[in-house]
């Protein structure tokens, strides 16, 4: 098995020192989230909801732990957004909105949000949609797989219910399963509803207990009546569910005059989530398989590397600027990519190959209504044997403190590596047992490359993130 170990180098050849437009179309175009076909809960979940929060509150009252108090009743809570990128998680932004709550209360496809578009969803049984849906994007079951997309406390408050252990890739209206959900009530006695979350990753706090702003709550997943990982957000008045609210002001907000969020998001919020190299073109697999994202940042000089952007709430008429860069900071591509669609979520990619002949750290960056967002990738290679290091591995990743090696092979040499190709940190060891754990709490935050040596001479990179 052949390895790439990418090294800052530069190789002796023929390069162009000018900048060009790539003469190729490319490929991608609208991501379209799981169109919405049916209600989020059906009307026993709705119930049971009710009853298991009515229940907990009562409970709570009982042992005179009740945090919500009428005599103190405090004014209602300002949202910050409930949904939060991990710490490990190495792209710009991770969601889109598919819906907001519908104030049209016809139906079916009579759709008004609060903005008086139709950015939201109702049902032929008469539903009409009752929350935020906040998905994400890009590869929204890889970063449900790896933990990358958290939900949050939008307000401090008490937990009055919770449910948990659920199966969590639902691809269908269909499903009668319950979702996973964190149920928190407010100082004022509205309460929020934050569902469809991944199973096992509910906070290990119980009912009774307060929760802080922007506090863990789970992991977005695709618990009951789902089609996708997603959340959704659904906040009412008081426990009776009488009254529901929109946490947006607006002039079609027909249920409250004021917003309830700290700053309120954009009605479209265009930006960029990710820049991206991969080997491949990303393959978005049938629910609920995990995509084949093909990332890479490493490449041999004669590869073909596909550059690719993933945007939310693509404004048609707009134009995005792309470039890529040389390690001596000569431009290789710099063009302006024109939008033609609104589109919620959109991706487009292109490749190239014959046109990589220096060597070292180079640099995709995209530019998008004042945003950039830049993306290093290495280009050169030194092919080498690792047949008995193949299986070596090493956790946790992300690190914290000490980094440790699990393998089969005695590790002679370890040296860290920064994205630049720096060599930060590098250990000789000659005893018996060989390298077997790194100490880091000197190292930087980070992306590194951890490079191994077996005392065969084998080697195998690693890629880690340093907390």
């Amino acid at each position: 098995m052949k390895t790439i170990i990418t090294y800052l180098s530069l190789v002796i050849g023929l390069t162009f020192c000018f900048s060009q437009s790539p003469l190729q179309e490319p490929n991608g175009g609208e991501y379209n989230f799981n169109p919405p076909q049916e209600s989020c809960l059906t009307d026993q979940q709705r119930t049971l909801i009710e009853q298991e929060t009515s229940s907990g509150i009562a409970l709570l009252k009982s042992q005179n732990r009740l945090a919500y108090n009428e005599t103190n009743r405090g004014t209602h809570p300002l949202f910050i957004w409930p949904v939060k990128k991990s710490s490990s998680s190495s792209y710009n932004e991770i969601y889109g909105v598919s819906n907001y709550v519908d104030h049209n209360t016809s139906f079916p496809d009579q759709l008004t949000d609060y903005n008086c578009g139709a950015r939201s969803y109702d049902t032929t049984s008469g539903y009409n949609h009752q929350g935020l849906d906040i998905y994400s994007w890009p590869f929204g079951w890889y970063l449900m797989d790896n933990d990358e997309v958290e939900i949050i406390a939008g307000a401090p408050g008490q937990i009055i219910a919770k449910n948990d252990g659920n199966f969590d890739r639902s691809c269908d209206f269909s499903t009668t399963t319950p979702w996973n959900a964190v149920y928190i009530q407010h100082s004022d006695g509205s309460i929020a509803w934050y569902g469809h979350l991944k199973n096992g990753s509910l906070t290990s706090k119980n009912i009774g207990d307060m929760v802080s702003e922007g506090e863990f709550l789970g992991v977005m997943g695709s618990s009951g009546v789902s089609t996708g990982p997603h959340l959704h957000f659904e906040v009412y008045t008081d426990a009776n569910y009488t009254q529901l609210v929109d946490p947006y002001a607006g002039t079609c907000n027909t249920m409250n005059t004021e917003s309830w969020w700290q700053t309120q998001r954009p009605y479209n919020s265009p930006g960029i989530n990710a820049v991206i190299t991969h080997s491949a073109p990303p393959v978005f697999n049938a629910c609920p398989t995990t995509e084949t994202t093909n990332e890479s940042d490493s490449f041999d000089n004669a590869d073909n590397i596909y550059f690719a952007f993933y945007l939310r709430d693509q404004v048609a008429g707009s134009s995005i600027n792309l470039k890529i860069t040389r390690p001596d900071n000569s431009t290789l591509y710099n063009w302006n990519f024109d939008l033609n669609n609104d589109f919620y979520s959109s991706y487009f990619y292109w490749n190239f190959s014959g046109v990589f002949a220096m060597s070292g750290e180079w640099t995709w960056e995209a530019t998008y209504f004042g945003e950039t967002v830049s993306h290093s990738f290495n280009v050169g290679s030194l092919s080498i044997e690792e047949e008995s290091i193949e299986n070596t591995s090493i956790y946790p990743n992300p690190v914290t403190d000490a980094l440790q090696i699990d393998t089969t092979v005695k590790i002679t040499n370890a040296t860290i590596i920064d994205v630049t190709g720096k060599s930060v940190l590098e250990i000789n060891n000659q005893n018996s047992n060989g390298i077997e754990s790194i100490e880091l709490t000197n190292i930087a935050k980070g992306m590194y490359f951890l490079s191994l040596r077996g005392e065969s001479g084998e080697t195998k990179i690693l890629r880690f993130i340093k907390n």
